[in-house]
């Protein structure tokens, strides 16, 4: 205690350096034990094969820096929407095409998308709106007529479009939304209609400024065929309605408020929409999985109103695989930010003549930040087998495959998305008061993805979507149906899913504890052992209280299933990505990333112990080894970081930057108007 007072007073009481130079000095903690040193350009090349793309992108605003602003915040939502549109003119003026690019390469749409998630997350977003809602829209749910009318014209950002689904009153209920489209049989015409104030549209991106036209869902309703004067209601569709006839001027029957202010993205024009019987000519429906002939009669190829209306919501998967790529995109930069400082920032050390310790040799820091950054790579492989999922479901239209991507989808963009946000906010404070400043971005970051964890599907109910198909999967396995191959490792699990082997429970060898059989194992076993008592639960409440009352009181637990599942496919998918990496010295750091994501998720999981699968003695040993990674991993972090190759004009956070690993304070001191 004395030594500690005597240190800290050493610290109060020491003389100021004379000179006004903030300069930086030798750091003098080591790393428990040295992972080998890689070279960070080959381990970028071999997780980002798309990085000629990143210098095609990342160059138009290195030749435009007037595009890229310090301090966004500072701006009105006037001015940042007009930057936004600026950065967008000149990615499109330098020839990149993102519609062309989601309809034939995907990959690479979705890499865009993750690359402009760090020059502003709004232009992120307004493209995202542009193409993978108004465009994908059009071209997964329309004909080849309605892709012949509006493909170039969306691709050029010539016809600002909209994605008119959410209303005041209903989000994630998208079946029951209440805009109306009715056929005007003697005119062959939609007229669409918002019947009242909850029905109006509402946060629609791209509406309050730039739309020219929408795709609107609305339930689609015809003239009963039984003939009498009602109309028999087929359910949510969706049209194409023209929003404005010229930029600035509203077509008859439209009325549109801004949205005003929010907590982010300001850079976004969201919009209210109200229709007024506006009409639309009948080809105005986006027909692919439903048609209404001339005499009103209404056909679908699918065999239920049900499959229709999934398959319908299916083909808009893509937004989901976007916002995964994007999030990520901010965690990399969050991360990067808060890791390059900490390995720079330097507080208390043993006193005398000793220099200070960087914070990152803290283990208390390394706790905070390198799991986070383990996750990161293994939600990157998990992305990449996503997308290479999504890239085969567009090419063979295979009806498992799809199922199989709606859920991964829902999944991972719930799970990333609410790791990112939380993970921001450990970045801001692992910078301490110099992450509050705006210039450093964590603030912006933090306020702009925030709502990521909510369109696009609220990640809640996107979590449910993923336990009921677990649980579909489940019942499936005894009827001896064939999984589907993200749940593949379920049917060797669910006969696992018993008290572990005693010998196994015990082993606390680090061999073992690394050992990837060991932890892919006790992942599946997690996932399988919850799958089997949820439903278990289900059953029993089920006969008691009733279908929607038994998931109410199992919710929590299939939360909990979901983000297992997800954990558990993530581990599998960065195990694989080890595998193929042909530099040793890379796949040393990339094993030693997976071993801790896998065993920072064992020590968090009460699940372990309480399932037996681990004894006390072996529980403690795995902290052990969450707390002896993140030692190695010290040594290499900022190698890891530097990997995700995130050039300093595009990160513009002064404390983060590559140069300012040789003076971490003259950016942070020309920024905030400090001569230097």
């Amino acid at each position: 205690m004395y030594r500690r007072q005597d240190v800290l007073a050493g610290h109060l009481s020491a003389t100021p350096a004379q000179n006004d130079a903030v300069a930086p000095c030798p750091t003098s903690a080591r790393a428990h034990r040295q992972l080998p040193r890689f070279d960070a350009t080959l381990m970028e090349r071999y997780m980002d094969p798309s990085h000629l793309l990143k210098e095609e992108v990342y160059a138009v605003f290195r030749e435009h820096p007037e595009l890229l602003v310090k301090e966004l915040e500072a701006l009105s939502k006037e001015e940042h929407r007009e930057l936004v549109r600026r950065c967008l003119r000149a990615l499109l003026a330098s020839g990149q095409s993102p519609l062309t690019l989601l309809a034939s390469d995907p990959r690479r749409y979705f890499y865009l998308g993750e690359l402009m998630s760090l020059v502003d997350l709004s232009l992120t977003v307004k493209m995202g709106v542009q193409y993978s809602l108004w465009g994908g829209s059009v071209l997964n749910l329309g004909s080849e007529e309605h892709r012949r009318r509006y493909f170039d014209a969306i691709d050029r950002f010539d016809l600002p479009g909209c994605f008119a689904m959410t209303e005041l009153r209903h989000g994630s209920n998208v079946a029951a939304l209440q805009t109306e489209a009715v056929l005007d049989v003697e005119t062959d015409e939609w007229v669409i209609h918002t019947p009242d104030d909850g029905a109006l549209k509402w946060w629609i991106g791209n509406a309050a400024e730039d739309g020219l036209a929408a795709t609107v869902f609305a339930r689609l309703k015809v003239p009963a065929a039984s003939g009498r004067r009602e109309l028999d209601d087929h359910g949510v569709h969706a049209f194409v309605v023209p929003l404005r006839t010229a930029p600035g001027r509203l077509a008859p029957g439209v009325d549109i408020q801004d949205c005003g202010y929010k907590v982010g993205l300001n850079g976004v024009d969201n919009g209210a929409i109200r229709f007024t019987h506006v009409r639309v000519p009948r080809g105005a429906l986006l027909d692919r999985f439903a048609s209404v002939d001339r005499a009103g009669r209404y056909s679908s190829p699918m065999p239920s109103a049900a499959k229709r209306f999934a398959a319908t919501l299916g083909e808009l998967t893509g937004g989901r695989v976007g916002l995964t790529a994007g999030s990520l995109g901010v965690l990399k930069g969050g991360l990067t930010i808060a890791i390059r400082y900490s390995a720079q920032r330097q507080q208390f050390g043993p006193g005398g003549a000793a220099p200070e310790v960087a914070v990152l040799d803290y283990p208390s820091q390394q706790l905070r930040l390198l799991p986070a950054l383990a996750t990161a790579y293994a939600l990157t492989f998990a992305k990449d087998a996503l997308v290479d999922k999504y890239v085969e479901m567009k090419r063979t239209r295979d009806e498992a495959l799809t199922a199989d991507v709606h859920s991964l989808s829902a999944g991972l963009k719930a799970y990333t998305t609410g790791f990112t946000a939380a993970t921001l906010s450990v970045c801001r404070e692992c910078c301490g008061g110099h992450g509050y400043a705006a210039v450093n971005r964590l603030g912006a970051l933090r306020s702009d993805h925030d709502i990521f964890q909510t369109f696009e599907g609220d990640n809640t109910v996107l979590l449910q979507q993923v336990a009921g198909l677990l649980l579909k999967e489940y019942r499936d396995s005894f009827r001896g149906s064939p999984l589907a191959a993200s749940w593949s490792y379920l049917r060797a699990a669910l006969g696992d899913a018993l008290p572990a082997n005693p010998l196994l429970a015990h082993d606390t060898t680090p061999r073992h504890l690394r050992d990837p059989r060991f932890l892919i194992s006790a992942l599946r076993h997690r996932t399988a052992r919850m799958l089997h008592t949820v439903a278990a639960r289900l059953r029993k409440h089920t006969r008691r209280h009733g279908a929607f009352k038994a998931w109410n009181r199992c919710l929590l637990h299939l939360l909990d299933l979901a983000r297992a599942h997800i954990e558990s496919v993530a581990l599998e998918s960065m195990y694989a990505g080890v595998e193929r990496c042909n530099d040793p010295d890379c796949r040393s750091s990339l094993k030693a990333l997976a071993d801790l994501f896998a065993l920072s998720r064992i020590h968090a999981d009460i699940l372990f112990r309480n399932d037996d699968y681990l004894s006390p003695e072996k529980a403690k040993a795995v902290k052990r080894m969450v707390e002896s990674l993140c030692g190695e991993l010290r040594g290499v972090a900022v190698a890891l970081v530097d990997a995700f190759g995130i050039p300093d004009h595009i990160l513009r956070a002064p404390i983060g930057l590559a140069s300012a690993q040789h003076d971490p304070y003259g950016e942070y001191l020309a920024a905030t108007g400090w001569e230097t």
